[in-house]
């Protein structure tokens, strides 16, 4: 029974990570910026906003391919595949995308509190772009947050079967 209760929540957490990083890289992919001789920008103009919708990617792209697994060990009981390594691959996967995301969000905060601070009061259009680049990058930390309970399931989920946990 807490197998499936385990199982039911990595799906949940799953599903959860899935919408945020989608909508981390909607906002932030949308986010532009018209200057006074009406030329539009884009997020492609910082590099750390670039590596925070890459980091969005990548662990939207893990998320996918996580999530018919998942669906298969919920509806069955069973994993896909038995005896395989995907516990361990849910372990590592975890881990490595946690990480990955952590850096994007670090990257991405750390960029928007700079420029609000070097160009403080100087163009509201400039902080309405920065401010989506936040609201962006808070989605990622959602991202970032789902993932980092999924790896602590996941690391109970390969204890329990390696024999470590009761």
């Amino acid at each position: 029974m807490a197998s499936k209760a385990v199982a039911i929540a990595t799906l949940v957490l799953r599903i959860f990570t899935l919408i945020s990083l989608a909508t981390c890289i909607v906002v932030l992919a949308t986010n532009t910026i018209t200057d006074t001789d009406g030329n539009r920008t884009t997020f492609k103009v910082l590099i750390a906003y670039r590596y925070v919708i890459a980091t969005a990617g990548i662990g939207l792209a893990y998320t996918v391919i996580q999530i018919p697994f998942v669906i298969y060990h919920v509806c069955t009981g069973k994993r896909m595949i038995p005896n395989s390594c995907l516990p361990e691959f849910d372990f590592y996967g975890d881990k490595v995308i946690g990480f990955l995301l952590a850096t994007g969000v670090g990257v991405g905060f750390g960029v928007t509190f700079e420029l609000k601070r070097l160009f403080k009061g100087l163009d509201s259009d400039l902080d309405k772009f920065l401010q989506r680049g936040n609201i962006a990058t808070a989605l990622l930390f959602v991202g970032f947050i789902t993932m980092l309970i999924l790896s602590i399931l996941s690391s109970i989920t390969r204890n329990t079967r390696n024999g470590s946990f009761g």
